[in-house]
């Protein structure tokens, strides 16, 4: 997503003469993590694109963004080393981590200290330096959290007023999304008698909605969660606006700078998660909402228990948290900061 606000960016385009390359080899969502000779093909049709570029374009600053791990890394990997070996100062720009738990790996390990040699990285968090701390030193790290466009509807749609305290999940179905996690203090939550309704909405993934069902059962929440399957576009702005808090209890390791916060910020919604990844520059702890151990189900039924009793305190934090999103992740901020590293670099 963050790509393709670069490449339609004015403040970018305006600034600098840019030529984009898809890396990517899947063109249907079934292709992806999936090898055959097809994407094999588009591969090395990638391959011999940039090496065309590289030739005739001679660009000051080669910038993309590396998969961290796996795969994805192997594929990525060549295109860095062929910008290298054309001369080209390159920047790597991550969405991802998992490079410090591969240090062992004597392949990873020396294609990792190739690759980051004399290059740039761009990091959304300064959380997440500790994963390349090992090969990159930090003059040559640059900082850039993610912005997204204004809604409209963000400002203009009402909530709609209800006697229960409406709690949202958008993500996909991950049990390292903290999908369980939620629910058991969804539980512990409709033991204290609380008035409340959480909404889980995303696609089955290593949770089917059969598996997500079977444990609202187990725990006799079936009153109190719903699962509403996969919402897109206004239906997504709907839901945003009807919540009164947003929680996303990930304890997913290669997290990141999860969008979906700055989204909850933007509709002025109180945020509960972790301190995964960079999440601690998103959510001020306090001020725009709580974070709260990985995996601690307790910690998040206290926390919830806190807002749900304190309707004061949900709008003063989501006034909090909608004002910081103005100030940090807007698209424009986003924008400008991006730029900014740009031309210090080239």
């Amino acid at each position: 997503m963050m790509g393709k606000y670069i490449m339609a960016s004015n403040v970018l385009n305006d600034n600098f003469e840019c030529c984009y390359i898809n890396l990517g080899t899947s063109v249907e969502v079934n292709e992806i993590g999936n090898w055959g000779w097809i994407k094999l093909k588009r591969y090395f049709k990638i391959l011999g694109l940039t090496i065309k570029r590289l030739y005739h374009d001679k660009p000051h600053l080669v910038y993309f963004t590396l998969t961290a791990t796996g795969v994805g890394f192997y594929k990525d990997v060549a295109v860095a080393l062929l910008a290298k070996l054309f001369g080209r100062k390159i920047v790597l720009h991550f969405h991802n981590k998992g490079i410090s738990k591969r240090p062992n790996k004597w392949l990873d390990n020396a294609l990792y200290k190739m690759v980051f040699k004399k290059a740039e990285v761009i990091l959304s968090s300064r959380y997440l330096y500790y994963d390349i701390e090992e090969y990159v030193p930090i003059e040559r790290v640059h900082y850039c959290p993610y912005g997204i466009p204004e809604k409209v509807e963000t400002i203009t749609k009402a909530k709609v007023v209800d006697n229960k305290v409406q709690i949202l999940f958008l993500s996909n179905l991950i049990k390292s999304k903290g999908v369980y996690v939620l629910l058991e203090a969804c539980k512990l939550l409709q033991d204290k008698q609380l008035s409340f309704h959480c909404t889980f909405i995303g696609s089955e993934a290593d949770i089917s909605e059969e598996d997500f069902q079977k444990k609202v059962s187990s725990l006799d929440v079936d009153e109190y969660v719903h699962y509403a399957g996969r919402k897109y576009d206004l239906e997504k702005v709907e839901a945003y606006s009807q919540s009164d808090i947003f929680v996303f209890p990930t304890y997913y390791s290669n997290e990141c700078f999860p969008v979906v916060l700055i989204e909850a910020m933007q509709f002025s919604l109180p945020v509960i998660s972790t301190f995964e990844g960079g999440i601690r520059d998103e959510v001020e702890d306090g001020k725009t909402g709580f974070l709260v151990r990985q995996k601690d189900v307790e910690a998040l039924a206290v926390k919830l228990e806190i807002l749900i009793k304190n309707p004061q305190l949900r709008e003063q934090m989501g006034k909090n948290g909608r004002n910081r999103y103005e100030k940090h992740f807007t698209q424009e901020v986003f924008e400008t900061r991006f730029t900014k590293i740009m031309k210090e670099l080239v």
